[in-house]
């Protein structure tokens, strides 16, 4: 089942995003359940969050990919939702 994780960084946390985002891009290709993936971008189109749509069998699954992520786990995160999603269209 795919999951979207959506994640808003906390204000001010671009050097952070920055100094853990080689970890975060291994685990993105490492983990094998990524389907899509990027960052949401601010007024000046610089990273702000992250959209993420995972491949995994349950919530429980897509939360436990999460927490793992380098990302949450270096603190960048504000806000994070994570919802069950169904993909209509694939381009």
């Amino acid at each position: 089942m795919f999951y979207a994780l959506m994640a808003w960084d906390k204000s001010g946390a671009l050097d952070l995003r920055m100094a853990h985002r080689p970890d975060h891009l291994a685990y993105l290709k490492d983990s094998g359940v990524v389907r899509q993936a990027g960052p949401f971008l601010d007024a000046d189109e610089k990273p702000c969050g992250s959209l993420i749509v995972l491949d995994v069998p349950d919530m429980a699954a897509a939360q436990a990919w999460a927490d793992a992520d380098p990302y949450a786990k270096a603190g960048l995160f504000d806000t994070v939702r994570i919802a069950p999603w169904n993909r209509v269209l694939d381009a």
